[in-house]
């Protein structure tokens, strides 16, 4: 378990972040930094018009190593986290209500309470901010809406099919259904360069780098499943690599 040490905040200079993959477009609106009010931020836009040339491109060449978690993202319930409520309540508190009011949802539909602009911002907005040992910023998300979003689940059923003994075969198929009728998927991978380039800067921790990646990973999915939940969108986190990975890269 890590230490965590509490100490007083203080001012400094922002660190430069490192930069985005190449595969993961700037957005394409001028996204201003809460920092800065001289210049638009480099936020990143996740589109799934991204998700073939990740499978096709970077996966069958390892340069992810696919995680593989499948953030659901559907219009299920209100937010519990209500508008009146936040603006009495202290910083901590407004933190630790959405804290409280995310869950695993799986009773789903496609509607959503925000734009798929505002999802992407989100999205964006969490892979700048979320922290990382050494900064090392190696998650990739994939956000997969409408169609593509459906045809990964369709994949995932064929999948299952081959593998699932006949007589639970039903149940699997309501629950990949299921999955099916959110709005959205979100993919989370993770960039294998990142890691190998601090295990090369920093040998000495070499075997921990990643684990560390995976750890940053994790808190990035954390933090857009919350922020999702305050914005009145249900998701749950499901766990499906490696079983359709090799056909997902080949599709």
């Amino acid at each position: 378990m890590a230490d965590i040490t509490v100490r007083p905040r203080i001012q400094r200079t922002h660190r430069q972040r490192a930069p985005s993959h190449p595969l993961v477009s700037h957005c394409t609106s001028s996204l201003v930094d809460s920092r800065s009010t001289s210049r638009p931020s480099k936020m990143l836009r996740i589109r799934a018009a991204t998700y073939k040339a990740f499978c096709g491109a970077n996966l069958s060449r390892s340069l992810f190593v696919p995680l593989f978690s499948h953030l659901r993202l559907s219009c299920s319930r209100p937010s519990t986290v209500h508008p009146r409520r936040r603006t009495n309540m202290t910083g901590s508190a407004v933190f630790l209500d959405a804290v409280k009011a995310r869950r695993s949802l799986y009773a789903i539909r496609s509607e959503s309470t925000i734009s798929d602009v505002k999802i992407k911002e989100i999205i964006a907005t969490a892979i700048k901010h979320a922290p990382s040992t050494f900064n090392i910023q190696g998650s990739r998300p994939v956000l997969l809406l409408s169609d593509e979003h459906r045809k990964l689940w369709d994949l995932a059923l064929d999948v299952l099919k081959g593998v699932v003994p006949a007589e639970q075969l039903p149940a699997t198929e309501v629950k990949i259904k299921g999955f099916a009728a959110g709005h959205g998927t979100l993919l989370f991978f993770e960039d294998k360069d990142c890691v190998t380039s601090l295990q090369t800067c920093f040998p000495i921790y070499h075997e921990r780098f990643p684990t560390f990646n995976e750890h940053a990973n994790a808190i990035l999915q954390y933090i857009v499943w919350t922020v999702l939940e305050a914005e009145g969108l249900g998701a749950s986190l499901q766990h499906y690599n490696p079983l359709i990975t090799p056909q997902l890269i080949s599709t």
